[in-house]
């Protein structure tokens, strides 16, 4: 795959339940176009792992049982977004996870004028991945894993060669907790009820882009480079 790194691309939102294939899509991108991911969960373990500020009031929050507030969270992903990597742009992953931070972000860049070829201001391309219920069941409940190497099968879709052994090194492959139908079930319903009103804040100005997440993983992938490519 050639490498686009002569497009500016902006921020990149991409919604989707678990097992959607935010993941796969989001290392895609960072491939394709030069540009990197930002997880609110890396920039957390970072900031408390580096002793920051930021970090400090973290690690006191989640030592009293408590959450890390928006403030937080917002602050430790506004200084991220101003590394000379985020130029050109970036992939937001678990960010926002709620109308309010979606507006935060809307306030940040409305603010920030992004250093493009035109000079504009560049709002988030926001992607949804939509797929099927049971076919989220079937991908997830179906993931099996390698435990010594970390390559990932599915048992309806991607199965090993010999059943349950890896075949890169003959490993016993297992099930992730989180992949099993008890926890599955109600992080899918936490997921619609957590970030429904992001996709409805997105929706009433109008960018939210919908794509097929049930289509096979290349045809997903060559989906959002046409959004990308069309809108940027």
């Amino acid at each position: 795959m050639v490498q686009e790194t002569s497009r500016d691309v902006g921020p990149v939102v991409l919604l989707g339940p678990p097992g959607a294939g935010k993941g796969t899509q989001s290392k895609r991108l960072m491939e394709h176009y030069g540009i990197p991911q930002v997880s609110t969960g890396d920039l957390l373990r970072e900031n408390v792992a580096h002793g920051t500020e930021l970090g400090l009031a973290a690690k006191a929050v989640m030592a009293r049982g408590e959450l890390v507030s928006d403030d937080l969270v917002c602050n430790m992903v506004r200084e991220r977004l101003l590394q000379p990597d985020c130029k050109r742009g970036y992939i937001l992953d678990g960010f926002p996870r709620t109308a309010a931070q979606a507006g935060w972000l809307d306030a940040l860049l409305e603010h920030q004028i992004f250093d493009n070829s035109r000079g504009t201001r560049t709002w988030p391309i926001v992607i949804r991945l939509d797929v099927d219920y049971n076919q989220l069941l079937l991908r997830i409940t179906g993931r099996r894993c390698c435990p010594t190497c970390g390559r990932i099968y599915n048992v309806h879709s991607q199965p090993a060669h010999v059943y349950e052994v890896c075949d890169i090194d003959g490993s016993k492959l297992v099930t992730r907790n989180d992949d099993r139908l008890e926890v599955i079930q109600p992080r899918l319903k936490a997921y619609q009820e957590q970030t429904r009103p992001v996709a409805d804040y997105y929706q009433r100005t109008g960018r939210l882009i919908s794509v097929n997440g049930d289509r096979p993983v290349d045809e997903v992938t060559e989906q959002i480079y046409r959004i990308l490519e069309d809108r940027v």
